[in-house]
């Protein structure tokens, strides 16, 4: 029976019972600082169309290797479910096989553990071709070690003497065979390799679409599930985005033109959202989508600030970053305040900037900027986060996008960063380098003088730093020579 229970790897249309276990030694304080420690499982059980029928938390002292929770309580557990009628119970936990095998002999109905769920709502809402086979592969990677017989009437497939297959395959079969489930494992590592390849693939082919935008500004969005990316990217780009009020929304990056002043526009990008204790496996399978977060000029932290779980959300999107290569400039000071909640060791603090951010012309990457955005303020009845957290992150912007509060601040502030600061400057350059020039018009604030003399051009004009950095890698003839500051 239990065999059965695991091949239904759906929560569709079926009541769940929600168990939370916490350590005591390890992580009871850091998830003492969620408002709810089981909120976020139930909606994720919602966002996966089960029905929550009843809620079990547990504190341990440490991991029974057998049952997770011990032999006793998944027992009581078991006479819950049938209680509620419950037909899966689904862990805020990852359980090994063995423990998921025993759990289901006591409860008699089918466990789910939080990695399993967050992959079957991937599978879900995966639209495109990349999101199919990033998907698959996590799932790939996840059942692998959980594979178990499931055809005994092919326990050899050929070979043995005294099988029923060898005497079915006759001389020239026999020997000591392959087991159904070495077929199925190799056919699994098989399959994992080719998804891997093909990703590699697409992410080459996007961090080459990513890097040839190096003329243009590019922001993206990041953080927590359902914190209102896509609403925001609606707003600022006119995009038209999927918005719904679930986790997960959004698994495939979206990108549009944002318009911040007359002929300054920047690229705008949404990401897939992160959770707490969000699978390894799943971070590994999604860097292609999330190349254009690697790549950004500039990141937007977006936080739910209507959520009680808001501070613990910023350090865990902190992490998340961190394990991407994308760490905040100053190692994470956020994540560092709220403390992580996954109950594993923090990882050392990273230099500002990933490794393979593009140079500044000094063979150094650049720090990364990053705004923290408040937004949903339009939700919120008690002000008290609000300040809190403007306390913490005096240069982040409180934003609504469904009211457009703030919208224009935060224009404000993405384009002063786009422009950086301005400086008075004199290049020089070949008369016949047209693209060059074409470049230093469209791109200069104020152009103050021109000249042409020979085979020679002259401009003096303000411009922005990052265009001079572009101006200075310019193959060709060219000078440039800072005049005083604007």
């Amino acid at each position: 029976m239990a065999e059965l229970k695991r091949t239904e790897l759906t929560v569709r249309q079926e009541k769940a019972l929600l168990v939370g276990a916490i350590l005591r030694s390890r992580n009871e304080s850091l998830r003492a600082a969620v408002a709810d420690p089981l909120a976020e499982l139930e909606s994720l059980a919602r966002t996966a169309a089960a029905r929550v029928v009843g809620r079990v938390q547990q504190k341990l002292n440490r991991i029974d290797p057998a049952y997770y929770i011990g032999r006793g309580k998944a027992a009581q557990i078991g006479d819950r479910a049938r209680e509620l009628d419950a037909e899966t119970i689904i862990f805020d936990n990852d359980l090994s096989p063995a423990q998921i095998r025993d759990l289901e002999e006591v409860t008699g109905c089918k466990i789910l553990d939080r990695s399993e769920l967050i992959l079957d709502i991937f599978a879900t809402r995966a639209r495109t071709h990349q999101a199919r086979l990033a998907v698959e592969l996590a799932q790939l990677e996840y059942t692998f070690p959980r594979l178990r017989r499931m055809w005994t009437h092919l326990d050899t497939v050929v070979g043995g003497a005294s099988t029923a297959v060898a005497a079915v395959g006759g001389i020239g079969t026999r020997g000591p065979g392959e087991t159904q489930i070495e077929t199925d494992r190799r056919l699994v590592r098989k399959r994992i390799g080719m998804l891997k390849r093909k990703l590699q693939e697409i992410q080459e082919r996007r961090s080459r679409e990513v890097k040839a935008r190096c003329e243009q500004f590019t922001v993206s969005l990041v953080g927590y599930t359902n914190a209102g990316k896509s609403s925001l990217m609606n707003a600022l780009t006119g995009a038209d985005a999927f918005v719904e009020d679930k986790l997960f929304a959004t698994l495939d990056t979206k990108t549009r033109q944002w318009k911040l002043a007359p002929g300054r526009t920047a690229l705008l990008s949404d990401t897939v959202g992160f959770v707490r204790d969000l699978p390894h496996h799943l971070i590994e399978s999604f860097k292609a989508t999330l190349e254009e977060a690697t790549h950004a000029d500039l990141l937007l932290h977006v936080v739910d600030v209507s959520s009680p779980d808001a501070l613990a959300q910023v350090s865990v999107v902190d992490r998340v970053l961190a394990e991407l290569g994308l760490a905040p400039v100053g190692g994470g000071e956020a994540a560092a305040k709220a403390g992580d909640l996954s109950g594993q060791p923090s990882p050392p603090a990273r230099p500002p900037g990933p490794p393979h951010r593009r140079s500044n012309g000094d063979g150094e990457p650049p720090a990364r900027p990053i705004v923290l955005v408040l937004n949903k303020v339009d939700a919120l009845e008690d002000l008290s986060l609000l300040h809190v957290l403007l306390d913490r992150h005096p240069t982040a912007v409180a934003t609504s996008a469904r009211t457009g509060r703030g919208l224009a601040e935060l224009g404000e502030r993405v384009l002063s960063m786009f422009q950086g600061r301005l400086r008075r400057v004199r290049v020089s350059c070949p008369v016949s380098d047209g693209r060059l020039i074409s470049f230093i018009e469209s791109h200069a604030e104020q152009m103050h003088e021109r000249r042409f003399e020979g085979l020679g051009a002259q401009f003096e004009a303000t411009m922005a730093a990052r265009w001079l950095d572009r101006i200075r890698q310019w193959d060709g003839l060219v000078t440039v020579e800072q005049l005083e500051e604007p």
